[in-house]
């Protein structure tokens, strides 16, 4: 089993848990429009730290980015591998086709 999987696990575990006992718990407790604001502050620490911290800061970061993505997957009851098929459905398409045929 994967970090990842293992990860989606545990959330997954912790989802209808005590919001005083679990971060997880809590952080569904407030909703996606406040797990939504959370990725966003993530993407925007990671950005920070890939143009001005060090490289322990963006990889700290971008964890900590990963892992609120899966908790606000987990409040939309999307699984990573359905993030994973969509993923291997784009593998050797160029991104620039891909990103027309979604404008198009």
């Amino acid at each position: 089993m994967d970090t990842l999987t293992r990860l989606e696990a545990t959330i997954a575990g912790r989802r209808d848990g005590d919001p005083a006992a679990s971060y997880v718990a809590q952080l569904l407790a407030r909703g996606t429009p406040a797990l939504a604001r959370k990725l966003g502050e993530e993407a925007i620490e990671a950005c920070v730290a890939a143009l001005s911290g060090s490289r322990e800061e963006l990889v700290g970061e971008a964890a900590d980015l990963v892992f609120h993505l899966l908790v606000l997957l987990a409040d939309k009851d999307i699984p990573l591998a359905e993030v994973m098929a969509e993923l291997d459905r784009r593998e050797g398409t160029s991104g620039l086709a891909e990103k027309a045929m979604r404008s198009a």
